[in-house]
């Protein structure tokens, strides 16, 4: 009899320690599971920020209406980002972000919009213009334009290039007086537009390669 209650209280004994170990067992799989949960997200954003304009426009774009007070009625233009050295585009220029300038104009308009501002587009023209493949609304031709512009403020600003891409000084001008009411500066990364190889700027010239201890090779050859 007592040889059979002590086999009896050896497996309660063994069954209490199993479900011991099972509980414990779930309740760290529950901490790993919660864990990664919370740490998905933000690896995922890291490995997806590098190569995402929209996301270093929207960062820059925070920066400079940060302390905005202006009236909502206000009506904002968004002009080209020029490099700091010409003032001006240059079409010839063979650069990796030679797209910034242009990236920053049409992405600030929706920035400015996203914070409730009113985005007026000077290049919209009177009318449709017609072609024989194809119909637009926008022109730099002054002619198709409306000869006086409702716009309070300017948004514009300067690209300087640097090795591994370029920094972006933004402001905001008050079009009546010129004074500049708001600021910001970000770096935008070469690798915006050139995400599978690595770029670097040598005076003016893109230089790439495959490896980040490569050799780096002038674009095109």
């Amino acid at each position: 009899m007592k040889n059979a209650l002590h086999s009896i209280a050896n497996i309660i004994m063994s069954i209490c320690c199993l479900l011991l170990i099972l509980s414990l067992s779930a309740c760290n799989l529950t901490q790993l599971v919660s864990s990664e949960a919370n740490v998905e997200p933000t690896q995922k954003h890291r490995s997806t920020a590098l190569g995402n304009a929209e996301l270093y426009t929207h960062n820059l774009a925070n920066e400079l209406f940060a302390n905005m007070n202006a009236d909502r009625q206000y009506r904002y233009a968004v002009v080209g980002f020029v490099p700091v050295t010409s003032m001006k585009q240059d079409l010839s220029q063979q650069s990796p972000l030679m797209l910034l300038g242009h990236q920053l104009e049409q992405g600030l308009i929706t920035e400015v919009l996203r914070r409730g501002f009113i985005a007026q587009d000077y290049k919209a023209t009177n009318t449709i213009i017609m072609a024989d493949d194809s119909e637009r609304a926008l022109s730099r031709n002054v002619e198709h334009l409306r000869a006086i512009q409702n716009i309070d403020y300017y948004i514009t600003g300067t690209i300087t290039e640097q090795e591994t891409g370029a920094m972006v000084n933004a402001r905001i001008i008050n079009v009546r007086n010129k004074d500049v009411i708001a600021a910001a500066t970000s770096f935008f990364p070469a690798e915006l537009f050139w995400q599978q190889e690595q770029v670097s700027l040598r005076n003016g010239m893109p230089y790439r390669s495959n490896k980040p201890n490569q050799h780096y090779l002038k674009s095109g050859e």
